[in-house]
Formats: structure tokens, sequence, C-alpha cells
């Protein structure tokens, strides 16, 4: 093993190379690991410092940008004293040109999509400057003649936009450039090109990293690796993908822009030296590199629409770059689970921006312990929360957030409120369900039966075939109509997937079913990899690789798995919100033949076990409970029963009978008789 530094950094981005500066200045030796700094998301970053043109909203995040746009100047007059180098910072301003259409859209709907203008959410008003708070700093409305005698060349449809002097813009690239050579002035060794493998722990404590160059030591550690931070701790980072391209200003022609544009799906951000970079995409694809036509021309149109001129320019260049975004799109920042060890992650669409105040606050922190007041909004934990299982351990899903409170909910059973001391609420990825009880779609003989059945179960959960819903499969016509989808979170399934490839396809499209039906924040899945046309089992090693990919993009992933313990601590190791072992084969209605393995699975797991399948009578479903399952999921057993909504109603009694019977504790299994009435201090006759 070798210890080469105080402090090791895995991730050699914009954030890892900014904090190893910061801490190399401040006398630390540091170590910075990187696997392929070229496909980092400063590759994907135009360098706007916008937090204003951006339209982040008043908050956490807001404060952290502004603190961070005001250390600019003097950050990077540091650095290029240090190195002799440009890192292109130009405090430009940036110009929101705004559409007609955008902002009446906007006026109804009352938020903006992803890329659109800051001031599209304005409505139009006379040129004048506002300040919408002493923290945000000003901007100055332009009405139509304004901003096209301020911008000439601007598309005839723009009719108006915001100019914000205090935005600015850096070279991503140089920037980058100049991190690189001032760490190296400074001494930190950078290690390009090596894989960081697995970071080794012992009892809260970090040891070591395993690389593809060897295991290395150091007193502290820093996960700082991007979008591929997922890969080393199970925290809701996931890649999105960013094209972008860049123009040249014809030889001749006077530089035509000089601010950044910020207008509707798209930026224009023209360098000092007569490049012009036009950006980005964002893509939820993984990490599936390289550029494509339909988002070089996507990015075209809207840049030509915005700026005409824009279409006789030579296209000098195309790149991409993967962002690690996060469900909130706020970063991940400071203290982790590890005791010497700190997240520095998570930055999306503002790793650029945030730089110099992540590593100056995160260098405190790691040196001094000193924990500024704004990282603790960007606390690892927002995304945990208190297992339900009964060892309380903590357990990670994507989107989760820490509720401050617990009280108890009232049980109904057999129409009397029954108080359940210390019991929780199921939650699954951050959001609260009452009832234990899912149910599907499937297997009904109408549209009524199974309209009542749901409604006789009392459940909050209904499982949907994404494939049967798109291909109007016999009993699926209609479904999206036949259910109150205000009062009932559905949960679309990747049912008739045989592989994994298959079953990331069908959940990204049951994700936009599940916006369709107004579930606008449903990123749930319940993940079915079942290539076994005869028993129906799922394939264990499908349904990892299939859970992990769908992890980094952002799902709360609910995998159908064999009993098999191992396999259901490694997907709640990758991030998924649950896991669904089966009672026996689906649709079987033997009960439950796991029981052994399902107990294993009950005490091992941090996040909520549900059984699905297999089960066919309430007291098959009371036993699940019991064992301290979660939930169930329960489908075959009600809609093909002679009478399903009696079923579907027996069927939520058995479930809170289980969970009662589970928190109360039974008594324990004794070889022998033991008296329910004691003879101790009972009156014993005598002879006389």
């Amino acid at each position: 093993m070798k210890r080469e530094s105080d402090i090791l950094i895995v991730g050699g981005g914009i954030i890892g190379l900014s904090l190893a500066v910061e801490l190399r200045l401040l006398g630390s030796t540091v170590t910075v690991i990187s696997r392929d700094s070229q496909a980092a998301a400063t590759m994907a970053a135009a360098g706007m410092l916008a937090p204003q043109a951006e339209g982040l909203p008043a908050g956490p995040l807001l404060d952290l940008a502004l603190t961070s746009r005001a250390l600019y100047p003097e950050w990077t007059r540091k650095l290029e004293e240090l190195t002799g180098l440009s890192s292109g910072y130009w405090p430009c301003g940036i110009l929101a040109p705004v559409y007609q259409q955008a902002m009446g859209k906007d006026a109804e709907s009352g938020r903006r999509g992803e890329g659109e203008s800051f001031a599209a959410s304005f409505p139009a008003s006379p040129l004048s400057l506002v300040t919408p708070s002493s923290s945000t700093g000003s901007a100055l409305w332009l009405d139509k003649e304004a901003i096209h005698q301020c911008q000439s060349g601007l598309g005839a449809d723009v009719i108006g936009g915001w100019w914000f002097p205090e935005d600015a813009q850096v070279d991503s690239r140089a920037l980058a450039q100049t991190l690189r050579a001032a760490s190296a002035a400074l001494g930190v060794n950078i290690m390009e090109g090596v894989t960081v493998e697995g970071i080794e722990q012992h009892q809260g404590v970090a040891r070591a990293v395993q690389t593809s160059a060897g295991k290395f030591s150091a007193s502290q550690y820093v996960l700082a690796a991007g979008a591929w931070s997922n890969e080393l701790w199970p925290l809701p980072v996931y890649a999105k993908k960013g094209q972008m391209l860049s123009l040249r200003v014809p030889p001749g022609i006077h530089p035509p822009l000089r601010r950044v544009l910020f207008g509707e799906q798209t930026y224009i951000v023209p360098r000092q030296d007569g490049q012009i970079v036009i950006g980005a995409t964002s893509e939820d694809v993984g990490f599936t590199p390289q550029n494509t036509p339909a988002g070089i021309q996507a990015l075209l149109a809207n840049a030509i629409r915005l700026y005409p001129a824009l279409k006789d320019f030579p296209i000098a260049e195309f790149w991409w770059g993967f962002r690690p975004a996060t469900p909130d799109e706020m970063p991940i920042l400071g203290a982790s689970p590890i005791q010497n060890l700190t997240f520095a992650t998570g930055h999306y669409r503002n790793g650029i921006l945030l730089a110099p105040i992540t590593a100056k606050l995160l260098a405190d922190y790691i040196l001094q312990q000193k924990s500024d007041p704004l990282l603790d909004n960007f606390h690892y934990s927002r995304f945990y929360k208190p297992s339900d299982s009964p060892n309380g351990k903590l357990a990670v899903y994507p989107g989760a957030k820490i509720s401050t409170t617990s009280a108890t909910k009232p049980m109904q059973v057999l129409d009397r409120t029954i108080e359940i001391v210390n019991d929780r609420p199921l939650t699954i990825a951050g959001k609260t369900f009452n009832s234990r009880l899912m149910t599907g779609t499937g297997k009904y003989r109408n549209i009524e039966e199974m309209q009542q059945s749901i409604a006789a179960s009392g459940c909050q959960i209904v499982t949907v075939a994404v494939r049967r819903v798109q291909s109007n499969a016999p009993g699926h016509e209609g479904l999206a109509e036949a259910l109150d989808w205000t009062k009932i979170w559905m949960l679309p399934n990747t049912a008739g997937c045989k592989t994994a490839d298959e079953a990331i396809r069908v959940a990204r499209l049951g994700r936009e079913m599940a916006k369709l039906l107004g579930q606008e924040d449903n990123n749930f899945v319940k993940l079915e990899v079942i290539p076994d046309a005869k028993y129906l089992l799922p394939d264990p090693i499908g349904t990892l690789a299939a859970a992990e990919q769908l992890v980094k993009e952002g799902f709360a992933v609910l995998p159908y798995i064999n009993a098999d313990p191992m396999l259901a601590k490694r997907l709640e190791e990758v991030g998924c919100a649950t896991v669904m072992p089966l009672g026996s084969p689906i649709g079987s209605g033997q009960g439950l033949k796991t029981v052994a393995n399902l107990e294993i699975i009950i005490e091992n797991a941090g996040i909520p076990v549900v059984v699905d399948a297999g089960i066919g009578t309430p007291s098959e479903a009371a036993q699940a409970m019991e064992l301290g399952a979660d939930a169930l999921l329960i489908n075959t057993a009600i809609a093909q029963a002679k009478n399903p909504p009696a079923m579907a109603k027996a069927m939520n009694l058995a479930s809170l009978a289980g969970r009662l019977a589970y928190l109360a504790g039974r008594i324990p299994v004794k070889s022998k008789a033991s008296a329910s009435s004691p003879l101790t201090g009972t009156i014993t006759g005598s002879a006389s």
C-alpha cells in the first residue's frame, strides 16, 4: 500500500482540482486520482456564471451560487498570477431574450422548462431596473426596441428580455488547464487515467482506495467523482449527457456578440478569441458517448432562431460530457457516513459556477472541521430516511427526503381504530403510504371488477404493465381513464422484458406514461427481467445490471427478485428503493415457499422489503407480514378469486393483522404446555 498524501481526492474534474489547489495552498499534501477528465462535466460546460439568468429559485442553491459568483474575480486572478495562464474570466453580463410564445406559455404554467430563460418567468414591463431582493443582484428589463438596439441581429420574434449585468462567464477549458497548471506548480500529485475501484473502510473509517494502479491511502478522502460517484458510494448521482458545439466568426467580420445570450432551450456564449459556444442538451441516456445528429440539429435550430446570422458561421468543433445530476438538482457537499470521507459531488449544471465556493467551504471543513451553515442544506442525509426495518438502519433512495416527524398512524381493523405505538407509515423513495398492500391491474375479468377490487383493497400503489397499456392488450384498454391517478400512485412495471436493455427502455417509457397521467414527479419503476417462460423466474444478473443503470438515471427502482439474500443486499447497495422477493412463482398461489430466505432478507435489509408473488390466501398474506415484511404486492390471488372485491378486502385486513402481530411480538415457541391460568395463589382443597 502506498501512502502518498494527507488528502486523496477521487475525481480530477473542475471540483476536484479546485479543492486540490485550495488544500495545497493551506499546506496539505494532496493526490488527485482522475479516471478520464475528457469525459467529465467540464466538457459539457460553456462556463456561464449565471445564477440569475439560469433562474435559480430563492433558497440555499441560489445563496451558494451568488456567493461563489462573487468570489470569481479574485479567485481567477490568483490562479492566473500563479500560472501565467488566462482562465477566460469575462464579466460580460448575460442577456436573456424572450419570445412572445415563451412568455405566454410561462405565464400560464407558472414554471420554466430545462434550459429556458429566467426572464420568461417575468411579465413584460417598460424599460426598468429591478432588484428582486438585496441578495440576488440587479436585473434590467429591455422592451423590444431596446433589446434589438442593445444587441443587433436577434431573431425577429424576440419581443424583449432581461439584462443581468452581474452574471459573467469563464472559459471552462481554459479554467481546467489553469487549475491543472496551478496544481502542478504547487506540487499536487495528479494521477490521470487511473480508475478507483473501491473504498476500503473499517468501523466507519476509510483506510484506502483500491485502484487500477494499486492501493493508495491517506488521512482524509474526498469523493469528487462527478457522474461516476455512484459507482463508489450509493448516492443518487447519475449521468446527464450534454452535447455542445462551437462556431468560428468568419474572417473579416467584427465579433458580432459581446455578451452571452441565454434564450429558450439554448445559450450562445461568445469567447474573446472569436469562438462561439452553443449548448447544451440534457439527456437521460446514462454514459452513452458521442454526439448525435438529433442533438446537434436541435442545438443549431434553437441557436439560429435566437441569432439567425449563425447559420452562415463555420462549425469548429462538436463535443459532449456527463453532468452529475441529483434528484433535486443540488450538490452533495460535506460529511459522509465515513468520518474521514467528504462528499463533493452532484453539481449538475453548476459545477463551474460553484467551484470556488465548494473549494473554500470544503477545505475549511476538512482541515478545521469547520462546517459553514451553507453546507447544511447540501448534506447527503436529505436523500436518506430512517429505515422501517426493526434494525433501524439508514437506507438511501433516489429522491428521498428525511422526515422530521415520526407520529404514529392509526390502523383501521374491523372498523375499530388501534393505535400502533412506534410504527411508521411505509416510506419508499421519500414518498409515504399508509397502506402496506399493493395490488395490480392485470388478470381481472373486466374493468369494473378491477376498479371495485382496488377500492376494496385500500391500496395506494397499483402496478401497471407499461407494454400492455401501450399495446392495449386485453384487459388493459381504457386503463388510464379507469382509475383516479390523483389518489393512486402508479408503479409502472417492466413486465414482459427478457433482458436488462429491454427493461431499461420500458422503464423510461413508464416514467413518461406516469407524467402523462399527471404524476410529474413519479420516478418509480417495478423492475422485472424475466427470460424464463415456464416458471417466470427473474434473471438475477439482468436485474442487477438494469437496476444499476436505472438508479444512475434517477429512478426509484423496486426490483422483483428470487428470495436471494445476497442479491437483495447487492441491490440495496446500488441504491434500489426496495427489494421485492418472491414467496413462490408468479400466479402459482403456492404461498410462502421461501420463508427461510425471506427471514434473512428482512433481517439484513436497510430498505423496505415487499413480498411479491405466490401469495394465494389471506392467511399467507398475514404470515408474510408477521415475518416482518414491510409490504405485500398481490395481484393474481385477488383478480382470479371468485369474488375479487371480497378477496381484496380480505387481503387488506390480513396485511393489517400481520403487521400488528409483527409489532406486538409473538410468544416464544415451547416444547411443553404452559397453563394460561397459573396455579400460584389459588385455593386448594384438603381432605377432612
